[in-house]
């Protein structure tokens, strides 16, 4: 488990006839002191306001939709909302800021408020941030015991307790099999048909994550009766009360059931006595971390749907807060904006929380193996822009001022397409020392070590590259050389040089109107975001580097670009799970490789489309496609991928629990990576050797291999260190 630091808090306290308002970085919250600015509240004003919020929602028709009328009142309810309940000083820092979630921390008091509703002029609040609820109760409670952090998380699942629901029975069934891809991370228990209170009772707190599917009743009159409705009767708040007196409750509860997070039916404010035995309000006080219920009845597709995409992107490792965000988003982009189902769920809790570790499984598409795709993917477009096509040469004078030097070079490109790079290092040392300033020499040097993994010397002529770029006036090789030494510096973990390089190379290309390297840096930047699990910030520049790229088609170097945009825009979406996307992408990227009769480059396409198949438990699929791009690699003699590839096996095998071949493989990882310069594929397989011997049970060897993986990792600007931290934890 884990927290994301990106996020705000937004605290607003009620003090008699004002609010006290004041937002701040979650990271200041323990802050001695802290600004406040008040502003005027009036109970009438509010609740005249809440109860117009609920007139339209309740105008939705069957289907959840409003008409066109109706949502432009709820925006500007919302927008009313938002100017009394907010300074001007509050409202612009919501409005700019970059920060992707938002905590509210809530007097009793305002508890009725639809907050999610605010409406900035833009977006409502619940679609802009990753958004939780958290209370400050008056009420005189016992602090309740939180449940600990596990190594690996139990989830139970109960669906259509009264057998009357089989959209409920689909629901919980679907939920389990989505979580069936993390059964080393996760156990799941689903239990339906016949539920009664004292299964509940007995079993509740074994479990890190219960998900609810079914009826769930509010007695307004009594409200310490309501609660979930079950085969026998009902699992009451004062149930739920009680069993916190024990042992601990889960840390999330999700109530995917009507009325289940309102605390009244009209939303409207009453005694603090009644909210405080709401349901949501129980689980909270009971040591639930996390509460997500519904504030009406939702129908039972949008209900799947949601559930759906949220337990989707916690499996990404995404915050809770940020589930329930990419929630309403699908229930918007399936049903559209007019059908307020996205309205239907509340999250009280920390929105910054994430129950799973960034992904550790493998390959191109993911973790340490995914910097040695984009490695060789870099390596192949570097060279498009002296590959491709002989006419560049021609175009940059190359020809013109030095014949030999440009067939020498060419010597060196053929030397390099059939993997001998020791020819290519002879044949361009030769080449620049009679001529220093015949620039391409230097990238296709530097890409030649790169294969044999020596840093040191690919560091040494990538800099060239940018020196003599430099002393010639060559900005189009200068902002490409920045962009290699950037890429370089990102190989090694160096994330910061890495964005100064690429941010470097973005102003010379814009500052020349030179589109190929801006698109090329656009690309490159997107990588820097896939690999800090960004996706919707990469998207976004390899949307804006394939708009450039596009209508240069016709060009070889643009079209080459392309297939990567296309390429990397399949990582994006097979690192988010969805996998029918990725594969369009891939397909559209080889189609563009082949017309280019590049056959031999596609590597990284076989292991792409290998770790779908893995995805997908097609095991035979997947090791005959990372076979053929183990091939590849081979012939190329590119020996850092090759340690990559055979790490990549070796997690095909010990995923099938074949213990001895994944060994085999991770060995021969360990045994490439001798002699080369390849420190994330080194960490790597220690990485693996050390989950391996933690499958059989050999402590001593496991903290062994993780100690050694967590000596390169701690000085890498990547989560792999605070996961091996983690591991050893979970030893003890």
């Amino acid at each position: 488990m884990a927290q994301n630091s990106n996020g705000l808090v937004l605290e607003v306290l009620k003090q008699d006839n004002n609010l006290a308002v004041s937002i701040f970085e979650k990271e200041e919250i323990a802050s001695t002191v802290r600004h406040y600015s008040q502003l005027p509240f009036s109970d009438v004003e509010i609740n005249k306001l809440c109860r117009e919020i609920t007139f339209i929602l309740n105008k939705a028709n069957r289907d959840g939709k409003l008409d066109e009328n109706a949502l432009n009142n709820l925006k500007k309810t919302g927008q009313l909302l938002w100017d009394q309940l907010l300074t001007g000083q509050v409202k612009d820092r919501l409005r700019t800021t970059e920060a992707s979630h938002l905590l509210l921390s809530l007097d009793e008091e305002l508890i009725n408020i639809p907050w999610e509703l605010l409406y900035t002029g833009e977006e409502f609040l619940c679609l802009k941030f990753g958004l939780g609820r958290v209370i400050r109760t008056k009420d005189k409670l016992n602090q309740p015991q939180y449940r600990s952090q596990q190594s690996k998380l139990k989830m139970l699942i109960l669906a259509n307790p009264t057998n009357d629901l089989k959209s409920a029975y689909l629901e919980g069934l679907h939920t389990k099999n989505q979580f069936d891809k993390k059964r080393n991370e996760i156990s799941i228990d689903f239990k339906s048909t016949y539920i009664d209170t004292w299964y509940v009772k007995k079993n509740l707190r074994d479990y890190d994550i219960v998900h609810f599917a079914g009826h769930c009743a509010y007695n307004p009159h009594d409200p310490k009766t309501s609660g979930w409705v079950l085969s026998d009767g009902k699992f009451s708040l004062v149930d739920i009360l009680a069993l916190s007196q024990g042992s601990v409750l889960p840390s999330l509860v999700f109530s995917n059931a009507c009325h289940s997070a309102q605390v009244l039916d009209n939303m409207l404010a009453t005694d603090y006595q009644d909210r405080a035995y709401s349901l949501a309000s129980a689980f909270l006080f009971a040591g639930v971390r996390h509460y997500i219920g519904t504030i009406h009845k939702i129908e039972d597709p949008a209900s799947l749907v949601f559930a759906t995409e949220f337990y989707t992107q916690l499996i990404c490792a995404k915050s809770v807060g940020e589930c329930i965000r990419q929630g309403r988003l699908k229930l918007i982009e399936q049903y559209g904006v007019h059908t307020v189902h996205w309205a239907n769920h509340l999250l009280y809790g920390d929105p910054n929380f994430a129950f799973f570790r960034p992904k550790e499984k493998a390959g191109k598409s993911q973790r340490q193996a995914r910097f040695v795709l984009y490695k060789k993917y870099t390596v192949k477009l570097l060279m498009a822009l002296f590959i491709l096509s002989a006419g560049i040469f021609f175009y940059r004078g190359w020809v013109a001022v030095n014949p030999g030097a440009y067939f020498s070079y060419l010597a060196s490109e053929r030397y390099f397409l059939e993997g001998k790079n020791e020819k290519v290092i002879l044949k361009l040392t030769g080449l620049i020392q009679r001529d220093p300033l015949y620039l391409p020499a230097y990238a296709l040097l530097a890409q030649a070590y790169q294969r044999l993994g020596n840093k040191e010397l690919i560091f040494k002529y990538y800099f060239d590259y940018m020196l003599y770029s430099q002393k010639k006036g060559d900005k189009f090789n200068l902002a490409k050389g920045y962009v290699s030494v950037g890429w370089a510096y990102q190989n090694q973990g160096d994330y910061p040089k890495a964005f100064d390089f690429y941010d470097k190379a973005l102003t010379y290309s814009r500052e020349n109107n030179d589109k190929l390297n801006e698109a090329l840096v656009l690309r490159k930047m997107a990588v820097w975001y896939i690999d800090k699990q960004d996706y919707d910030k990469a998207l976004e520049l390899l949307l804006k580097s394939s708009e450039i790229n596009r209508p240069r088609e016709h060009l070889s170097e643009h079209r080459y670009n392309l297939a990567c945009d296309y390429f990397d825009i399949g990582l994006v979406f097979s690192d988010k799970d969805d996998f029918k996307t990725a594969r369009e992408f891939y397909e559209k990227s080889l189609r563009i490789f082949e017309k280019l009769k590049m056959k031999n480059e596609l590597s990284d396409y076989y292991f792409n489309l290998g770790e779908i198949y893995l995805m997908e438990k097609q095991y035979q699929k997947a090791l005959d496609s990372y076979t053929k791009g183990l091939k590849i690699d081979q012939m190329q003699h590119n020996l850092p991928s090759i340690a990559a590839d055979y790490n990549m096996i070796g997690e095909l095998y010990l995923e099938m629990d074949n213990l001895v071949d994944a060994e085999k493989f991770f060995k021969q990882a360990l045994e490439a990576c001798k002699g080369i310069d390849a420190p994330l594929e080194l960490a790597c397989a220690y990485y693996n050797l050390g989950l391996l011997y933690k499958e059989k049970g050999q402590k001593n060897r496991t903290r062994e291999y993780l100690r050694q993986a967590q000596e390169i990792y701690v000085k890498i600007d990547t989560p792999d260190y605070q996961e091996i931290k983690q591991e050893f934890l979970s030893l003890d």
